[in-house]
């Protein structure tokens, strides 16, 4: 018989350490032979707390409704005996597995006051927790039915969720002991019985003092041991255990205390892993290998197959990386060296799911192959995953300097040196010279934005013509193709307003930081926003977000490099914690300076929602440019767009399997922020891959910003960054080489498999052949002395 159901319990979080568990609404289970207002009593006050109730009239119909409802608390009638036996009914429920965490009530009969008080003993031997004097008050009922919920039925529901952790230990691979706080072992896990050789019987409930100890120890290594962890101070380190064979073993320890009750270590926690480096653990490896797996050797050869052909599939990205060799038989093989490298990378996130991979490949493997993924486990720990290790110190210079100015926030603080860069940040836009609206555009200026949709696209042209203003002309073109004034909901005035106060907060003094650049990296995102593949994938709004993130990626760079502005002490490396100084600081100030003026606040007409969407995916971006993660967001774009991408296209030969993919992505906004990130990136440094004329530009102007900071260092007596870069001795050409051959390839191999760039894949390969061509015959500069002269 159900519940009346006025009124559902909902479901209530409950906390047990560090494990949020969702308890559903209490169901409680009425054993009375007849109603009367007792029962009804005990009804209605279920329903005024929104438990779920039943009621039962028979010893069986009880049972049965136990067994299939399994309620936390059960109400059984104990005053009269002529019906059922109560004690018979609590006897029979305790004998079922699922009672174990049930709460047993007995509704005794209220005694009068000269009879003397009745002991409970009876009636928990019978099984009962509990008595209830009757008493049919529906208040009384339902305070008695809210202090066991409260009280024993959510103890018994956390013990319950206990069962989850054990599990969890019995399935570790690693040894697992836990003491108490005498040092009498209270658990073992399989692991651990495995790796000693005892069977858990023969060791719960003994002091860790009885078992045979190994005698390759320091002598006084378990007392300073104990010291430590007396003190609640965990300790790790190498201990020698002594199996139950009596052969000794080498362990990685780490114990854990635990406060209880009272503040007071009431447990110790031990984990304990082989330390390969002795016989008898290699051997320890192989016998239980060997005890786990025997006659599994068909099943072992065929998984070994199976990882071979996995193996062999990973190096296999031909169907991933740039097709545009075939047409360009000049671009060397070599770069398609590193990017089979990161393609048969396995670092992915979740990391924890790869080492958990591993640790299970090791059950399996013979001893060489353990000690090998023991070596890339510790690899895997570590926090640089992404970033490549340079060798010895014979590396190229060029490349180690470039991975220490570009990668490294700052080396280390020199006392007294304090670097200040402007701080005039330009609010005023009155005194530029733009046009009206976009129509409104000097001839010259607007025959050269005809072109503007063209990756080969002369951005020093309209440098010039725009008197080093080319960031608003270009971006009121692109803004205009891209509807960005639609989105936004704002007038064409205010953007150009906009425009105008970000150009005019870009250094024109930075030869090569300054609001050429961003127009170049605009222009750039706009190209790729344009590329079917991206446009596919990606949404009004993450449009609108890369043109933004692009024109505003630089503002008021001081050109220098982070890592300058960390050795010297400036405002902004205080301010940032020397991470990400100079991206932090073009975001943060941007908004600022868009913000502050309604003349100028192109998000000032979108809602709340719409405007923080906006804002996190253009912060993102900006992010994205700096170059310390580097490594990371290609790994990323490899690992979740590139290789399940080339995956599909090679199981799918329909020529809908495109529009599959960019469908799928578009399901996946992680895919997109991945896509978004990449897009910037590439725009960023896309130097090496303009027409040969424009890159050879560029690469002199950022060639002379570093030199700027060489210099500078020098005079303040700062660290330097990057010694290559000195303009009496640095090889330009070596430096490109180098920042094409670590940086540029790989990423723009990714890239172009993805948005299809034959165009910038062979200005690559050309523009790497100049500078191949000059450093070959040992010439410095940008250009042959003799075309210098031309």
């Amino acid at each position: 018989m159900n519940g009346p159901g006025r009124k559902q319990g909902s479901a209530t979080e409950v906390q047990i350490g560090p494990m949020r568990l969702t308890q559903d609404p209490i169901q409680v289970l009425l054993i009375f032979a007849k109603e009367d207002s007792q029962s009804d009593g005990f009804w209605w006050a279920c329903d005024r707390a929104g438990y779920r109730c039943n009621i039962a009239r028979t010893p069986e119909s009880a049972l049965e409704c136990f067994l299939d409802k399994h309620q936390e608390i059960i109400v059984i009638d104990h005053r009269n005996s002529r019906y059922f036996d109560a004690e018979d009914i609590c006897r029979s429920i305790r004998a079922t597995k699922p009672s174990e965490h049930t709460m047993i009530l007995a509704v005794v009969p209220r005694t009068s006051a000269d009879e003397e008080e009745t002991s409970v003993l009876p009636l928990l031997n019978a099984g009962f927790d509990r008595q209830f004097k009757e008493n049919s008050s529906i208040t009384a009922c339902y305070n008695e039915l809210v202090q066991i919920e409260h009280g024993e039925v959510r103890s018994q529901f956390k013990l319950r969720a206990c069962n989850a952790v054990f599990t969890a230990l019995d399935h570790c691979q690693e040894a697992i002991e836990i003491t108490s706080e005498d040092h009498v072992i209270q658990y073992v896990n399989p692991a651990f019985e495995r790796m000693m050789g005892y069977h858990k019987g023969e060791l719960i409930g003994k002091e860790l003092t009885e078992l045979p100890k190994s005698d390759k120890n320091c002598a006084d290594l378990i007392d300073n041991i104990n010291t430590f962890i007396k003190k609640g101070k965990e300790w790790q380190g190498v201990y020698y255990a002594r199996r139950k064979t009596g052969d000794s073993i080498q362990q990685h320890v780490k114990i854990t205390p635990v406060i209880g009750q009272g503040g007071k270590i009431r447990h110790f926690v031990s984990l304990k892993r082989l330390h390969c480096t002795n016989e008898n653990n290699k051997q320890l490896y192989k016998s239980h290998r060997d005890e786990k797996y025997t006659g599994d050797n068909s099943q072992s050869e065929s998984h070994s197959f199976k990882c071979k052909n996995r193996r062999k599939d990973s190096i296999d990205v031909k169907s991933i990386t740039s097709q545009s060799s075939d047409a360009a038989p000049s671009l060397p093989t070599r770069r398609y060296s590193s990017m089979a490298r990161i393609h048969s990378m396995t670092i992915e996130a979740p990391i924890t799911k790869v080492i958990n991979i591993i640790n299970a490949a090791q059950e399996n493997s013979p001893i060489t192959v353990a000690e090998a993924l023991d070596r890339v486990l510790e690899i895997l720990r570590t926090t640089e995953l992404y970033s490549p290790q340079l060798g010895t110190k014979d590396e190229d210079p060029h490349t180690s300097d470039l991975v220490g100015g570009l990668m490294t926030d700052g080396l280390r603080r020199l006392s007294g040196n304090e670097y200040v860069f402007s701080k005039n940040v330009n609010l005023s836009h009155s005194h530029l010279s733009v046009p009206n609206t976009i129509n409104d555009v000097p001839p010259c200026i607007a025959q050269l934005l005809d072109n503007e949709e063209s990756w080969d696209f002369n951005i020093f042209e309209l440098e010039a013509v725009t008197n080093k203003r080319p960031l608003v002309y270009l971006g009121l073109k692109i803004f205009a193709r891209f509807g960005v004034s639609e989105f936004l909901n704002c007038s064409e005035a205010t953007l150009r307003a906009w425009l105008q106060m970000i150009e005019a907060n870009y250094h024109s003094s930075n030869s090569y930081h300054n609001s050429t650049h961003a127009a170049d990296v605009l222009h750039a995102t706009a190209f790729f926003l344009r590329k079917e593949r991206v446009k596919g994938s990606l949404d009004h709004l993450d449009e609108v977000a890369a043109l933004i993130a692009a024109t505003i990626h630089d503002v008021d760079h001081p050109g220098r490099t982070n890592s300058f502005l960390c050795n010297a002490g400036s405002e902004l490396a205080v301010l940032y914690n020397d991470t990400a100084v100079l991206e932090s600081h073009h975001t943060a100030l941007a908004f600022q300076l868009t913000i502050k003026d309604s003349k100028c606040n192109i998000f000032k007409n979108i809602d709340r929602n719409r405007y923080r969407t906006l804002r996190q995916a253009i912060i993102d971006m900006v992010l994205a440019t700096e170059m310390t993660k580097h490594f990371e967001h290609v790994n990323k774009f490899v690992n979740s767009i590139n290789k399940p991408m080339a995956s599909e296209e090679t199981s799918s030969h329909s020529e809908g399997s495109d529009c599959e993919c960019t469908a799928n992505i578009k399901n996946f906004p992680d895919n997109q922020t991945l896509i978004k990130r990449m897009m910037i990136k590439c725009a960023d440094v896309a130097n090496p891959c303009r027409p040969l004329e424009l890159c050879i530009e560029w690469a002199g102007r950022i060639s002379e910003e570093y030199f700027a900071q060489t210099d500078e260092e020098k005079r303040q007596g700062l660290p330097v960054v990057m010694p290559v870069f000195d303009r009496n001795t640095c090889s330009i050409p070596k430096s490109q080489i180098s920042f094409i051959d670590y940086f540029i390839t790989d990423m723009f191999d990714a890239w172009d498999a993805f948005a299809h760039l034959p165009v910038l894949m062979q200005h690559l390969a050309n523009n790497y052949k100049h500078w191949k061509t000059l450093d070959e015959l040992k010439c410095k500069s940008v250009r042959l002395p003799s075309e210098n002269n031309n």
